[in-house]
């Protein structure tokens, strides 16, 4: 039988876990338990509707990120952007982390981002456009910053 994934409990602002800087993942270290979190990040990204999910969010400091791309979630082990190109353009994002929070955030228009993936292997992805906005929003929280640190425009129209 088939174990089903858990939807874990989110981390809201302004708990300090969400200020914390996350720390590399042992590659060699990738077992079961990694596989079974990294599926229960994903569930509880997708039943929340969100389109990234970064390790801080459900407590743990730990510097995994997970991205859904085109409905094909997959996570990042250890990311780093290597490179940054194109223009820096405004966007808005929100955050499952920050409720009903919604604003402009200046970020490039493409980088190339490695990363680790669950079989230890060594990636690099060329992303653009939204995938590369996801992963220097998701990015961001292993370092301890969120993007109201970097809002230009709050749009969230609270009274």
């Amino acid at each position: 039988m088939k174990k089903q994934n858990k939807v874990l409990n989110l981390i809201t602002h302004p708990n300090p876990i969400l200020r914390k800087v996350s720390v590399l993942i042992d590659i060699k270290k990738i077992d079961k338990k990694m596989q079974e979190l990294v599926a229960n990040m994903i569930q509880t990204m997708i039943s929340d509707k969100g389109i990234g999910l970064a390790a801080p969010q459900i407590g743990k400091n730990i510097r995994l990120i997970i991205v859904n791309y085109r409905d094909k979630p997959f996570a990042l082990i250890n990311p780093v952007i290597v490179k940054f190109f194109g223009a820096k353009v405004s966007g808005e994002e929100g955050c499952l982390s920050i409720p009903h929070v919604f604003g402009d955030v200046l970020r490039y228009r493409n980088v190339d981002c490695e990363y680790f993936d669950l079989r230890g292997n060594k990636q690099c992805l060329n992303a653009k456009g939204l995938l590369a906005r996801v992963i220097q929003h998701e990015i961001d929280h292993l370092d301890g910053i969120l993007f109201i640190d970097k809002m230009i425009k709050d749009n969230s129209n609270i009274k």
